[in-house]
């Protein structure tokens, strides 16, 4: 059962990714396009400027891009598995105050009826998790969080 769960937000996950890697493809031709038709329109400072207004549109998001390739590894070597123990990328945390998916920054994501947090092992709560077990405590901003199981 919490294998499925594990694969059915990974697919999710997976699909987030693909998505924002298909609208920064999108964002960036769109700026190309714009550029190159602004420039066949335009003359002199106006041309330069909306040249370069389009050259930082396009840098954001090739950045986008690059942000989302890097997810799509970072899921690509995951391990959803179930394992006992303690947490690490690709487990599955249950808490008094939600369930956490350990892979990448995406926050609330709704899987079937339920509720899960996917965050990456670099983030605040991320790291706070890495390395902890079923029993266990933690403060994180003001709020105890008790972990119920690691899977």
């Amino acid at each position: 059962m919490l294998n499925e769960i594990k694969e059915s937000i990974l697919v999710a996950c997976r699909q987030y990714v693909d998505q924002r890697i298909v609208n920064a493809r999108q964002a960036i031709a769109s700026a190309n396009e714009a550029a190159i038709g602004d420039g066949k329109s335009s003359a002199g400072d106006k041309f330069e400027t909306t040249r370069e207004m389009m050259q930082q549109e396009i840098a954001r998001n090739q950045q986008l891009w690059m942000d989302a390739l890097r997810m799509e590894q970072v899921l690509a070597a995951l391990d959803a598995r179930s394992h006992k123990g303690t947490a690490k990328l690709g487990s599955l945390v249950a808490t008094n105050h939600g369930t956490f998916f350990l892979a990448i920054s995406i926050g609330q994501l709704i899987v079937g009826d339920a509720n899960y947090w996917v965050v990456s092992t670099a983030s605040p709560i991320g790291q706070q998790l890495v390395g902890r077990e079923a029993g266990q405590e933690f403060t994180f901003n003001g709020v105890t969080y008790a972990i119920g199981h690691v899977t």
